[in-house]
């Protein structure tokens, strides 16, 4: 396991340029058999959605707690549930481990509702500089102002492309639910950006076209 845990601590320089030929679950059971190569595959597939996941919502501490997923990653796949799609339980770990780090930051003991507390409430640094239309900057403070599960919901439905199944393994929930919670997650983006948009026209430029205002956010993002 070495040669991935070097991997997990020192990402490649490019991981962008991955031809996707073998499917997740043929490399993740090569991975198990002892195929490391399998492995690393597995890893640069999804290091660039990692990323964005973390910073979009934990910018100074982006780097370590990508770390920290592929690491716990590396530890635990054998613990993968059986009909969990690879790309959910690596997610699922990514959340997990962003709430590990909102919990470690509180001084009062109190528990966290995550379902409730915005990246707002929790005072986390602002990433507003990574938008330049105003129909992105505007998304991206109304995602800032919505509970953090809901951001991440919506990001991983139009950043990553994820059906409702597939949220539903990173949320270990039925999928029934969780498309209760996208449109939930839906109405609350949509009530922030219509409390902040400065015109009916660019709240009507945003939410005509929020598929590609997200697009522009998700690029930002790989940018930087």
């Amino acid at each position: 396991m070495r040669t991935l845990r070097r991997w997990a601590l020192r990402p490649p320089e490019d991981s962008a340029i991955i031809l996707r030929v073998r499917a997740d679950d043929d490399l993740l059971a090569a991975w198990r058999s002892g195929d490391e190569d399998a492995g690393v595959e597995l890893f640069e597939r999804y290091y660039d959605g990692v990323s964005r996941f973390f910073k979009s919502k934990a910018w100074d501490a982006a780097a370590d707690l990508i770390q920290r997923t592929f690491l716990a990653c590396l530890e635990t796949r054998d613990r993968m549930r059986e009909g969990t799609s690879f790309r959910s339980y690596l997610f699922g770990i990514a959340r997990n481990i962003l709430f590990e780090h909102y919990r470690g930051k509180r001084r009062d003991g109190r528990l966290l509702d995550f379902a409730e507390r915005s990246l707002e409430d929790l005072g986390a640094t602002p990433t507003t500089a990574l938008a330049q239309a105003q129909e992105s900057q505007l998304l991206l403070q109304a995602l800032r102002q919505i509970p953090l599960e809901h951001q991440t919901i919506l990001e991983l439905y139009y950043w990553e492309d994820m059906t409702a199944g597939e949220i539903a393994g990173v949320l270990d929930v039925p999928e029934g639910t969780a498309r209760t919670r996208i449109r939930r997650a839906k109405q609350l983006l949509e009530a922030e950006l219509t409390a902040r948009a400065a015109s009916p026209q660019l709240l009507a430029s945003t939410v005509s076209d929020l598929d590609s205002w997200a697009s522009h956010l998700r690029a930002a993002l790989e940018e930087r």
